[in-house]
């Protein structure tokens, strides 16, 4: 059995402005992850919320700091938790 895993990210830059949500939901959905991606008051960062396979997981992240073309992705932070099978999609909020 796969080990789930639940992480939120914070990634900040240029990440407002530049379709990053939809790529983040994007590649989420690819990888049967569940959670949700929304941008953050203040304009430079945006807020992962995402649960599934840890393997992933980390493909994601691997994205996050990468970006969609038009982003500078200055800093990711990752805080790992318990899986908590919350999400039923990945959605953008």
């Amino acid at each position: 059995m796969a080990e789930m895993a639940y992480l939120k990210a914070l990634v900040y830059g240029r990440v407002q402005g530049v379709f990053f949500r939809y790529f983040v939901r994007n590649i989420a959905r690819n990888l049967e992850l569940k959670g949700y991606v929304r941008n953050l008051p203040g304009g430079n960062a945006i807020e992962v919320q995402a649960e599934g396979n840890k393997q992933q997981l980390e493909k994601l992240i691997e994205q996050l700091k990468i970006g969609p073309p038009g982003a500078q992705v200055k800093e990711v932070e990752i805080n790992w938790s318990a899986y908590s099978g919350q999400f039923t999609t990945f959605s953008i909020s």
